[in-house]
């Protein structure tokens, strides 16, 4: 019977096998989030290689809009620093086992890559948050996993790493440094924050109840990735950034009462709603900031 580390050595050795001429081991994985897959396109044009996901051996098929599901092999930078990007990710709100939807971290772990670069969108819960700001993830919660639905449940194999790994360094300080180094240097006006991610299933947005909840818990930001993907790859011991996009602002304040139905001056329940369309289209035009940063991020490494 296979294990987990045998169905990702498999996987691994189908992705180098697709390797243009000269190709070394990625010095980073990314991980492009909804909206952020045109950060595969500061990958150079020579020695590019496209693998779709159904082709890789036990990766599914990502299934969300603004996923495109595919893995790009290449160079980024004047340095022509190698890199492996993950143009979409999956999600457990997809149907998909948490294991899955980790599957590539594994791979990538597998592969030798040292670093992680994880994008997202996600709904600022920190009142000082604006549409199209950016978060550097310094810290998070995982919700699902306070109630067992955690990617390292189950037999630990030490090939990937400890049984109880600790997170309180998930976040390395030298690679948040770097961004807030390239948004100096490029010049970007766009705000950049540090702060606290909080990992929900989805694939509902968030209640106003849950939201004033989840900033109660010390939360600023709120999306349905990242996180299990950050464990996995501190799991197999790499450095790791993730940026969250913040797409959406949370509605928090509570509904309207039914007494003040149709008076004047009472608020509509779609004040503020949120929707997986402008989460795609704040990605469009933010987007081409974080490609910038990604660039020269990976350009230092």
């Amino acid at each position: 019977m296979s294990t987990e580390f045998d169905r990702a050595t498999e996987a691994a050795e189908y992705i180098k096998s697709q390797y243009p001429a000269g190709f070394t081991t990625p010095k980073v994985a990314i991980i492009c989030g909804t909206g952020l897959g045109g950060i595969s396109t500061v990958l150079l044009p020579e020695g590019k290689v496209e693998i779709p996901y159904g082709q890789i051996p036990g990766f599914k098929q990502s299934t969300v809009q603004g996923h495109a599901g595919k893995l790009i092999v290449g160079y980024i930078g004047d340095n022509k620093v190698p890199v492996i990007c993950m143009v979409g990710r999956l999600h457990s709100y997809e149907g998909y086992d948490i294991k899955d939807t980790v599957f590539p971290v594994r791979v990538f772990t597998v592969l030798g890559v040292p670093n992680l670069i994880a994008t997202n969108a996600a709904g600022g819960l920190n009142k000082s948050f604006q549409v199209g700001d950016v978060m550097i993830l310094d810290d998070h919660i995982n919700m699902p996993g306070f109630a067992g639905l955690h990617p390292l449940k189950g037999p630990n194999d030490e090939r990937f790493g400890t049984r109880f790994l600790p997170l309180s360094d998930g976040y390395d300080i030298e690679l948040r440094a770097k961004v807030f180094q390239a948004s100096d240097a490029l010049g970007i006006t766009r705000n950049i924050h540090e702060g606290t991610y909080v990992f929900v299933s989805g694939p509902t947005f968030e209640s106003r109840a849950e939201c004033r909840f989840l900033i109660a818990a010390g939360a600023d930001a709120v999306g349905m990735s990242t996180v299990p993907e950050v464990i996995v790859a501190q799991h197999g011991g790499l450095k790791t950034l993730a940026l969250s996009l913040i797409t959406n602002v949370a509605v928090v304040e509570k509904p309207a009462s039914g007494k003040d139905f149709g008076k004047a001056g009472t608020k509509s329940l779609d004040e503020g709603i949120a929707s997986h369309q402008e989460v795609l289209e704040v990605g469009a035009l933010a987007s081409k900031d974080v490609e910038k940063i990604i660039e020269y991020v990976v350009n230092t490494l």
